[in-house]
């Protein structure tokens, strides 16, 4: 029995070494909010990641399904202050969430396209989410459960979200919804989502328009890794710049790369960094924003292997970014979501430049102590976070408008 504790004694003194290292060289702004909420936040994603990676390695089981298990944990799926069930739209599965409190006309409703870069993110890992917003804002949450890669093809997510928006546009008052006031809302990859399939929209007339949009710290372009959030949280757990370009690869290809010439744009044609320059640029970032630090940094040599594994992101109706002006003006009142501690920061501030030039109206909350990833558990203690809770209070806020 001695033996066995001693045994026990050294395995957690070597995990606390461990744990003490491993943080001594991640680059913890001192500045984030909760930091040291933060180190145990990241401390779980990143042990969430290399116990996906080991079993995959050891042939046990797939990264993503991993992934996907992992994100679910301590997620409570019910409440006694929603009514909860699960239907499908157009043959797409959806979970909707609707407060019990009783309503006498067509209400507002939230249409939620979540995160996860198309292959982990699923209803039963946002049903906090979704809960939250429902409860907060009294508003009925439709979170749709899109197709998946790698078991999917790479559009079916697009195509998904695009059936099931159409069809509670089309069919809204059945649900005891105002077809004129639904919002679509999303997180991460799942605000870009949002913005595609908003883009898509403008030109239908047969359809009702969608009211507003709320995207919460969306990527948006691929042109670009030298901006400076790129640069200036480029080692900052947990999306850091290597990783975001390394899910964003995964999602096309599960053959290991490096991605390390993402970040000095090596998959970037000459013609297209020359045409798409007047959008996206570092020239367009407020200066402000470059006090932490930058640099502009020469392209590396071309890759057409990075290229092709990029090029999806080039398309305009992929990247909103890119979309044509007669598009964007016609996009409804946003409400925009950036943190400072984000790679992709600069994407939400390159994005708000051009809803504004084009006289969209932008509601903008910049979370100075923010990082990319803060709204996704606001309801767990050790991963609630202040800034997540004021955040939460200015999107409902925005959504009671409507």
């Amino acid at each position: 029995m001695d033996g066995f504790l001693v045994l026990l004694i050294c395995l957690a003194l070597s995990f606390l070494g461990w744990f003490y290292f491993y943080f001594r060289r991640m680059a913890i702004p001192l500045e984030i909010s909760e930091s040291y909420k933060y180190v145990f936040t990241v401390f779980f994603i990143d042990m969430g990641l290399f116990v996906a990676c080991l079993l995959e390695k050891l042939g046990i089981c797939s990264q993503i399904k991993v992934l996907r298990a992992f994100l679910m944990l301590g997620v409570f799926q019910g409440d006694r202050n929603l009514h909860i069930r699960d239907e499908q739209f157009d043959n797409v599965p959806v979970r909707i969430y609707e407060p019990k409190h009783p309503f006498s006309e067509p209400r507002r409703c939230i249409v939620y396209l979540h995160g996860g870069v198309g292959m982990v993110g699923t209803i039963r890992s946002y049903a906090s989410v979704c809960r939250i917003y429902a409860q907060n804002s009294g508003t009925m949450v439709v979170d749709v459960g899109y197709r998946l890669c790698p078991e999917h093809p790479h559009l079916a997510h697009v195509e998904d979200c695009m059936s099931a928006v159409i069809h509670l546009l089309k069919e809204a008052r059945k649900y005891g919804v105002d077809p004129n006031r639904i919002i679509l809302a999303g997180d991460s990859s799942g605000g870009t989502l949002v913005s595609v399939v908003c883009h898509r929209l403008v030109t239908r007339k047969d359809i009702p328009r969608i009211r507003a949009q709320v995207l919460i710290y969306p990527p948006y372009q691929m042109l670009d890794g030298t901006l400076p959030s790129y640069q200036q949280n480029c080692n900052v757990p947990f999306l850091h710049g290597k990783r975001a370009f390394q899910l964003a690869a995964r999602f096309v290809t599960e053959e290991p790369i490096d991605v390390s010439g993402f970040l000095r744009n090596a998959h970037v044609p000459d013609d297209l960094a020359v045409k798409y320059r007047k959008w996206i640029s570092a020239d367009h970032i407020p200066d402000e924003f470059k006090v932490r630090g930058y640099v502009p940094i020469a392209p590396a040599q071309f890759s057409e292997k990075l290229y092709k594994i990029s090029e999806l992101g080039f398309q305009k109706d992929l990247c909103p970014l890119l979309s044509d002006d007669d598009i964007i003006r016609q996009l409804p009142d946003t409400f925009l979501l950036t943190c400072e501690y984000d790679v992709l920061r600069d994407d939400g501030l390159l994005y708000k430049k051009r809803l504004e030039d084009n006289g969209v109206p932008v509601t903008w909350l910049h979370l100075k102590k923010g990082f990319h990833g803060i709204m996704f558990r606001i309801d767990i203690l050790p991963f609630w976070f202040k800034e997540a809770e004021k955040a939460m209070e200015h999107i409902v806020d925005f959504i009671r408008r409507y």
